[in-house]
């Protein structure tokens, strides 16, 4: 066997790939790597006119139309038609990045149960997606990779005095979820690893958007061993590692992308 060349090994040409909260602050940024390496990219959003304006800005190195569905992870049937619709827009599915996430502002003193429930319905909608993209790539008898995107508080807990006097604390069930999606990731991997489907999860942090609290976001560049934070454009190379052929070995793993944070 001839050993690929390392553009090869990264090529996304002729596969398609779905992203769910594909117009959001870091979901942009994901498409547009997914599409600079080649794929076919559709966008995934609750807005369908939102989802069509960031496809018809994505690049297309290969002249592919990128395509745009209205997908809602948190409610069952609207996952189901926006998976079909993005078959039916492109004419299968390959790459699956479960990247939507929809959450409440409240922190341990305030969450109420409801609010609490509701968004770790968030993993619900992620497991839903990606077995339908396994039962989707099996049936045509192809490989599949699905990314999950955690966050580094799905390992960690966070600083308290990074937020007090600020705003609210970082969510109770926001590191429940992720950290609950990051060891979905290694179950689901586990038993899809005899069908060649890898699944992977991506988690970043902190990568704050120019929405957060400026000096929350001062107290938490003192946290971090790389003494600032995260630009979108640096997940864009983790997440071809574990999507492409570059990637081929990698199955059940958390990729942590925030400059150093977890290391101590």
């Amino acid at each position: 066997m001839q050993e690929p060349t390392i553009q090869k090994l990264f090529d996304l040409t002729g596969r398609v790939a779905l992203i769910t909260g594909g117009s959001g602050y870091l979901g942009q940024a994901l498409s547009r790597a997914l599409a600079e390496a080649g794929a076919l990219v559709v966008i995934g959003s609750r807005e369908q006119n939102r989802a069509q304006s960031v496809a018809d800005a994505l690049p297309s190195p290969w002249g592919v139309i990128h395509r745009a569905v209205a997908l809602d992870h948190l409610n069952e049937s609207s996952l189901n038609e926006g998976f079909d619709a993005a078959v039916s827009a492109a004419g299968r599915v390959d790459i699956l990045i479960n990247n939507g996430q929809q959450g409440h502002a409240l922190d341990l003193t305030n969450v109420t149960a409801e609010a609490f429930n509701k968004d770790l319905q968030n993993a619900t909608g992620y497991f839903l997606l990606a077995r339908r993209l396994r039962d989707h790539v099996v049936s045509r008898s192809v490989p599949g990779s699905i990314v999950m995107i955690g966050s580094m508080y799905g390992v960690v807990g966070s600083y308290p005095d990074a937020y007090e006097g600020i705003c609210a604390a970082s969510p109770v069930q926001y590191h429940t979820l992720k950290g609950g999606i990051v060891h979905m990731t290694r179950h689901l991997a586990v038993y899809w690893a005899k069908d060649n489907v890898r699944v992977n999860c991506l988690s970043p942090g902190p990568f704050p958007s120019e929405k957060a609290p400026s000096q929350m976001v001062e107290r938490l560049k003192v946290k971090s061993p790389a003494g600032r934070m995260g630009e979108p454009h640096e997940l864009k190379g983790p997440l071809l590692l574990l999507v492409s052929d570059a990637g081929s070995y990698v199955t059940g793993q958390n990729l942590l992308v925030d400059g150093g944070w977890t290391a101590w």
